[in-house]
């Protein structure tokens, strides 16, 4: 499976490179976009004022262009946090997707968004300090709507970027659980 994965607000850091090296190792074919051309945040407050100064728009401009040389052979698209974000705007928006993961983070819905049965598969704390509960329901009922199938699960006392293991957030045993759960669903695509 051809993968597509973005960096948290944090950048490229060497839990998402760590990451990539085990989705390579389940035999996919990954890439991690720099949408920050390199710079890296050691703080959320940090990363928001690295990811305004670029802007949304770039950010965005940045992704699809990074996408756009493998979106024909139908991309996963995945991300942590803001990169989720920016994953499910770019699968939302590329008929030939073949499914999302988000791990940490969802972003708007465009009411015409529409998809054909797209698979996807959010992986959250419980309780998120980003992603509410309302947030979440709302969320859902929405992807439903434009036609996603989706599934979420949730990992009580995680913290926000429970898979990274150099961040207070981490938590090995959601982290594992997480990694099982989302190599099964993208076998499955």
């Amino acid at each position: 499976m051809d993968i597509m994965l973005f960096h948290s607000v944090y950048g490229p850091r060497p839990a998402v490179h760590a990451a990539a090296d085990r989705l390579r190792a389940a035999g996919h074919q990954v890439r991690v976009p720099d949408l920050f051309e390199g710079q890296t945040a050691t703080s959320v407050e940090e990363g928001r004022a690295l990811k305004e100064k670029i802007g949304k728009d770039e950010l965005l401009r940045r992704a699809v262009l990074a996408a756009a040389p493998y979106s024909e052979r139908g991309l996963v698209y995945a991300g942590f946090s803001l990169g989720g974000s920016i994953a499910q705007t770019l699968a939302l928006g590329d008929t030939k997707a073949r499914g999302l993961l988000l791990l940490h983070g969802t972003s708007e819905i465009a009411a015409n968004a529409s998809v054909d049965d797209l698979p996807v598969q959010l992986h959250v704390a419980d309780p998120d300090p980003f992603e509410s509960h309302d947030w979440l329901t709302a969320w859902y009922l929405k992807m439903r709507q434009a036609g996603a199938d989706v599934e979420i699960y949730r990992y009580p006392g995680a913290g926000h970027l429970y898979t990274d293991p150099e961040l207070p957030d981490y938590d090995e045993r959601a982290a594992e659980e997480t990694w099982r759960t989302a190599l099964a669903f993208i076998d499955s695509l």
